[in-house]
């Protein structure tokens, strides 16, 4: 069984700040990196860990995976996808995970609303029916028999970034 873990990107800097006219380049707020390291802590509390981080290539999301990877000293290989990018396909990103080794079990997804929302939905009930809503830094853990582009998973908790930084 998999146990695919769906993140949320942390808090950024706004659309249309001066110096970042595209949405692709938004960095993390300091504020937002702060968050993601308290993040990362709560997560080695609850003995959360990851074989595998794929990220939606944007500024913001990589930069999430990046201070998850190093303050959970990950000593695995981080991937950039654009499936998980704004607009990303399902179909597109169960096909990598499926080429992603056997040994790998525990799977960091780090993208964006309302597409994670929508990739929960349909892997929680086959299609986009149900409202799952991410907020930023957010993560969800769905256990996952058969990973299929429908039906396969059950939804073990969603914690937001502010219940998370509770628990440190």
């Amino acid at each position: 069984m998999k146990t695919l873990y769906l993140m949320r990107h942390g808090l950024a800097v706004e659309r249309g700040t001066p110096g970042y006219e595209s949405d692709r380049d938004r960095p993390l707020t300091a504020k937002g990196e702060r968050r993601i390291r308290r993040v990362a802590e709560a997560l080695l509390r609850m003995e959360v860990s990851f074989d595998s981080m794929l990220s939606s290539p944007l500024i913001r999301a990589r930069q999430t995976a990046e201070l998850l990877n190093k303050e959970m000293k990950a000593r695995h290989t981080l991937r950039f996808t654009e499936h998980l990018a704004p607009g990303g396909r399902v179909k597109e990103l169960v096909r990598l995970i499926h080429r992603l080794p056997d040994s790998q079990q525990q799977i960091l997804l780090v993208g964006h609303e309302p597409d994670l929302g929508q990739l929960a939905s349909i892997l929680l009930t086959g299609g986009d029916g149900l409202a799952v809503i991410f907020k930023k830094g957010a993560i969800a853990n769905l256990a996952v028999g058969k990973l299929t582009a429908g039906r396969c998973a059950t939804l073990e908790w969603l914690l937001t970034s502010r219940q998370l930084e509770l628990m440190t």
